[in-house]
C-alpha cells in the first residue's frame, strides 16, 4: 500500500510574512484564507504552518507560550478551523509545527517551575551551579551560554537555543504525557500531521557532562541523538498511529545512516526527516561561516541520501525554508534569476521524495539587504556575528558580509504579491521591510508571464503529481565529478527521466550517458526554447535545465 504523504507537494507558510488580511502589517490566517485558491492553482496539496501559537516572539513563534491556541496576531481557533476546513475542501492537507524541545519562558509551565515545590519545577532542566559558574560549559546555539541563572531559586535552567526558550525535561513522564495530549488536541481537530522541530535534541545525557570546547553549540554531542530519544519518539508514535497522519522530523547534523534509525520502514518513529547536508555546499556547518559554493559537495549530499534511503525510507526534498537564505541568491544567479530559478526547481523536485516549497520560492524571491545589524530581527545571525567578531576575531567587514548573506531574515521578508504599495502584502505598515525589488518580482507579474518561474513550478508540480516515475522511480547520478553539471536519471515501470542541470553561465559540453538517445526522448520542463541536440548532446546555455522523458 502506498503512503499518501509520498505523493504530496507541501507548501510551507511562515505566517507572519505570508499575507496580511486585516491591515495591521502582520501576516495572518485571514491572509491565508485569501490565498488558498492561489495555492490550489499552484498544485499544492499540503500546507505546513510554521508556529501559529501564542508567543512573545523571541524567536518568532518557536518560543511557544500556549500549545492549544492561536496567536492573536494571526487570528483565533475559530479562524484556524475555518482555514482547516477550507483547505480540506480543496484536498489540501494541513500540518502544524510541533516545537517540544523547549517552550517560551512565558509559558505557564515555566512560570510555575520557578517554585521548587511546584510539580512543574521538573518540567524543565534546573541545576545548581558549580560555585559561581554554570552547571557545565555548554553554549547555546543562539546566544552565549546555555544556562540562565535565576536569583530566586539560586539555580540555572538549560536553554540550548535562546535564553527565552528553556528546554523541557522529557525524562519526566509528565512532560511526555503533555506532549501526547498536545498532539491529540490538534489531530482531533483535524490536522494531518506535524513537522517536529529539532526533535532529535529532546533527550539529554545523564549527568549533563561538559562538552567539547567549541565557539558555539558546545555540548551538542550530549543532546543530539540523546540516550532515550528512540524510546520517547516511539511513545509519541503511539499517538500518531491512531490517526491518518504523517510526521516529519527536523534534525541538525543528521546523516542518512543515522536517519534510518528514525524513519526506516522497520522503525517508523517518524515518516520523514529534514536534514541540512545539501545546503552546506557554500558554508561550514552553519550558513554564517561561508565558503565558495561547491557543486560536487551538494551533489554528493543529495545522492548519498537518495542511494542510502532507496527502498528503506523516504526522502524530504527542499531547497528553501524559514531558516535559510533564498536559494537563487545562494546556489543560482541573481543575474540569471529566471533561468537558475527554474533549474533549481527541476533539480530538487524531480528526485525521489516528498517536495517542500517555501513561500515566495515559487516566484523566485531573492535575498534582501539592510543598512545595519540593528535593522535585522534574526537573533541567530546577531549571535553568530558577535561570536565571529569578538571570540574568533574575524575582521568586521567579513563578519558583516557573512551576516547579510546568511541571515534568516532573507527568507522572512513579506511575500511579494503584486507591484502595489508594500507588494500587496498589507495595507498597513509591514512588520519587516519588503524587499525593494518587489515591482519586478511579484506573484501577479509571474502569473501573467507564461515563461515565469511561477508558471514553471505549476507545470513541474503537475508533472510530479501525475507521473509515477517522478514519484517512485529509482535514482542514478551521472557526471558525478563535474563541477558544473548535475545530471541524474529516474526509472519506473518502463518509463525513464533524464534530468540535466547546469550550475554555471558557461557553455558546457553535455553528452548523453550510455543508454540514452536524446533524439528518442521528449524534452520537457526546459528553461529555454528550442532545446536542440547536436549528435547525442548539446552545449548548455546559462543555468540551462532540460528533462527528457523516455518510454520503453
Amino acid at each position: 500500500m502506498k503512503d499518501w504523504y509520498k505523493e504530496l507537494v507541501v507548501y510551507q507558510i511562515w505566517p507572519r510574512s505570508f499575507c496580511d488580511g486585516n491591515g495591521d502589517g502582520i501576516g495572518d490566517l485571514e491572509g491565508v484564507l485569501s490565498k488558498l485558491d492561489y495555492l490550489e492553482d499552484l498544485g499544492i496539496n499540503c500546507i505546513w504552518f510554521s508556529p501559529l501559537y501564542p508567543s512573545p516572539n523571541a524567536d518568532y513563534g518557536y518560543d511557544i507560550a500556549d500549545y492549544r491556541n492561536i496567536h492573536e496576531d494571526y487570528g483565533n481557533l475559530e479562524l484556524f478551523k475555518k482555514v482547516l476546513d477550507e483547505s480540506h475542501k480543496r484536498d489540501i492537507k494541513v500540518i502544524m509545527d510541533l516545537v517540544v524541545n523547549h517552550t517560551s519562558d512565558e509559558h505557564q509551565w515555566f512560570i510555575d517551575s520557578q517554585d521548587k515545590d511546584s510539580p512543574y519545577h521538573d518540567y524543565y532542566i534546573w541545576r545548581k551551579g558549580r560555585g559561581k559558574r554554570p552547571p557545565n560549559n555548554w553554549l547555546s546555539c543562539f546566544e552565549g551560554g546555555a544556562w540562565e541563572y535565576n536569583n530566586k531559586l539560586n539555580e540555572y535552567y538549560l536553554h540550548v537555543f535562546a535564553k527565552k526558550q528553556p528546554d523541557l525535561n522529557h525524562d519526566n513522564p509528565k512532560v511526555r504525557q503533555e506532549v501526547k495530549d498536545i498532539m491529540k488536541f490538534w489531530l482531533d481537530m483535524g490536522v494531518d500531521g506535524f513537522r517536529e522541530d529539532v526533535i532529535t535534541f529532546i533527550s539529554k545525557r545523564k549527568g549533563l557532562p561538559n562538552g567539547f570546547p567549541i565557539p558555539a553549540a558546545c555540548g551538542i554531542e550530549h543532546y543530539m541523538d540523546g540516550p532515550n530519544i528512540h524510546q520517547y519518539l516511539q511513545e509519541y508514535r503511539e499517538v500518531t498511529n491512531q490517526y491518518d497522519c504523517f510526521t516529519v522530523g527536523e534534525a541538525p547534523m543528521m546523516t542518512p545512516g543515522n536517519a534510518l534509525k528514525y524513519i526506516s520502514e522497520g522503525k517508523k518513529e517518524l515518516d520523514l526527516m529534514f536534514h541540512f547536508q545539501h545546503i552546506e555546499a557554500d558554508c561550514f556547518m552553519v550558513d554564517y561561516i561561508q565558503t565558495r559554493f561547491d557543486l560536487r559537495k551538494m551533489k554528493h549530499a543529495f545522492s548519498n541520501w537518495q542511494y542510502k534511503l532507496n527502498g528503506k525510507a523516504w526522502n524530504t526534498l527542499y531547497i528553501e525554508n524559514h531558516d535559510h537564505p533564498r536559494i537563487i541568491s545562494r546556489y543560482g544567479s541573481e543575474k540569471y534569476r529566471v533561468e537558475s530559478g527554474k533549474m533549481l526547481a527541476n533539480m530538487y523536485m524531480l528526485q525521489q521524495g516528498t517536495p517542500f516549497i517555501y513561500q515566495g520560492q515559487e516566484i523566485g524571491m531573492l535575498n534582501t539587504a539592510l543598512d545595519s545589524l540593528d535593522d535585522y530581527e534574526d537573533c541567530f545571525v546577531k549571535n553568530n556575528y558577535n561570536v565571529a567578531r569578538n571570540k574568533v576575531h574575524i575582521r568586521e567587514e567579513k563578519c558583516w558580509e557573512w551576516a547579510v548573506k546568511s541571515t534568516r531574515d532573507n527568507s522572512r521578508t513579506p511575500v511579494q504579491w503584486d507591484d502595489s504599495t508594500n507588494a500587496g502584502f498589507t495595507t498597513g505598515t509591514p512588520w519587516f521591510p519588503v524587499n525593494k525589488n518587489y515591482p519586478e518580482i511579484n506573484a501577479k507579474k509571474e502569473t501573467e508571464d507564461p515563461n515565469s518561474i511561477l508558471n514553471h513550478y505549476k507545470k513541474l508540480i503537475k508533472f510530479k503529481k501525475e507521473n509515477e516515475v517522478a514519484i517512485y522511480g529509482d535514482y542514478k547520478e551521472h557526471y558525478k565529478n563535474s563541477g558544473k553539471l548535475y545530471v541524474y536519471e529516474r526509472n519506473y515501470n518502463g518509463k525513464r527521466l533524464l534530468v540535466i542541470n547546469s550550475f554555471t553561465e558557461d557553455n558546457v559540453a553535455f553528452e548523453a550517458p550510455a543508454g540514452f538517445e536524446l533524439e528518442k526522448g521528449t524534452p520537457i520542463l526546459c528553461n529555454y526554447d528550442n532545446p536542440t541536440v547536436q549528435g547525442n548532446g548539446f552545449k548548455t546555455r546559462p543555468y540551462e535545465t532540460r528533462v527528457y522523458v523516455f518510454e520503453s
